[in-house]
């Protein structure tokens, strides 16, 4: 019913800029939390930047004056704007989505599949 579709991701060069764009569509009553995490090769994944419904954010101290998240509550999209960008930025991005269903009270996660971001030295 839910699809959270990610999509911007590619090779780009040290100090160059991406912008990827996640798409949440299907039934729910309303989207709360919004957020972008990666994962590099063999490590855990890690929150990079979240964005509540009212768009408060909150970003990881490793991107912080770099990266940007935004969204637009009626595309129901969320964005992150990667400026600055460094090898260790390198790893895959996956967009999620905490939001309200309709026919349960409380809230439920969704994730994209990811998208790959490699930057080069």
């Amino acid at each position: 019913q839910v699809q959270v579709v990610e999509s911007g991701g590619g090779l780009v060069q040290a100090g160059g800029s991406l912008r990827l764009s996640c798409a949440v569509s299907g039934s729910f009553f309303s989207i709360n939390t919004m957020g972008w995490y990666r994962q590099a090769p063999g490590k855990q994944r890690e929150l990079v930047a979240i964005i509540s419904s009212g768009g408060t954010t909150n970003y990881a101290d490793s991107v912080k004056g770099r990266f940007t998240i935004s969204r637009d509550n009626g595309k129901n999209t969320v964005y992150l704007q990667m400026n600055s960008l460094k090898p260790e930025d390198t790893a895959v991005y996956y967009c999620n989505a905490v939001l309200r269903p309709f026919t349960w009270s409380g809230v439920s996660s969704y994730w994209g599949q990811g998208t790959q971001v490699t930057v080069s030295s």
